[in-house]
């Protein structure tokens, strides 16, 4: 079960979501995302939030076109993006993809990211996707990469304070059995050498970040 979450981020960040629409099962939108998902002319299976960035019109057109909308007030404990998460695990998915949650406030940016780790400990794969990164945690353990022409640069950010043991394999930066702690930029801007790559590491945990230079003519679906 793969489910879609798409955010209120920045409309000029949000990738053409059409190439995902045969690996998602479910489609979520929070807030304003919602209507992102409509006028990308996909399925609108669940809107959630308080729909406090949307007009009378447009919050109209929403209860129109999706399944079910869950309506909640403005002064509340959680984000739009928390709350459609919540609604996200109950389908019990074992991948999760988040759209429009980077960009615009940095609050939300940084705690969305931190989110990736709530993801994980539920056994699910989170990803968050914009046009220019592609971000997942992962924890100790060896993990593959597959090589993105459209996201070539690959960095490694420790979450916890220390990472440790840290080896590369197949990239253009090989690394072996290295700690790197918060503020290390170590791990930064590294690419693979093949069409795969290998990374490993003991212990903490570690975000994995592709992306692709703002000024490329290259734009990823």
């Amino acid at each position: 079960m793969k489910v879609a979450v798409v955010g209120n981020g920045p409309k000029n960040l949000i990738p053409d979501l059409s190439p995902y629409e045969s690996i998602i099962d479910l489609w979520i939108g929070a807030d304003r995302g919602a209507l992102t998902i409509i006028d990308q002319r996909l399925p609108l299976d669940l809107a959630v939030g308080d729909f406090d960035s949307i007009s009378s019109y447009q919050k109209r057109r929403l209860e129109d076109q999706a399944r079910k909308v869950n309506v909640y007030p403005v002064e509340k404990d959680q984000t739009d993006i928390e709350i459609a998460l919540s609604h996200a695990y109950s389908y019990q998915p074992n991948e999760l993809y988040l759209f429009g949650v980077t960009g615009g406030r940095l609050d939300h940016e940084l705690i969305n990211i931190q989110l990736l780790h709530h993801i994980n400990q539920k056994g699910i794969n989170g990803i968050m996707i914009d046009h220019y990164n592609q971000i997942q945690l992962t924890t100790p353990g060896t993990h593959h990469v597959k090589k993105d022409k459209l996201y070539p640069y690959i960095s490694f950010i420790p979450l916890t304070q220390t990472v440790e043991g840290l080896s590369l394999e197949g990239f253009y930066y090989p690394l072996e059995y290295e700690d790197i702690s918060w503020g290390s930029t170590l791990c930064i801007s590294n690419q693979l050498i093949s069409n795969y790559g290998t990374f490993s590491y003991g212990s903490g945990i570690l975000l994995l970040v592709k992306s692709r230079d703002a000024m490329s003519n290259t734009i990823p679906m």
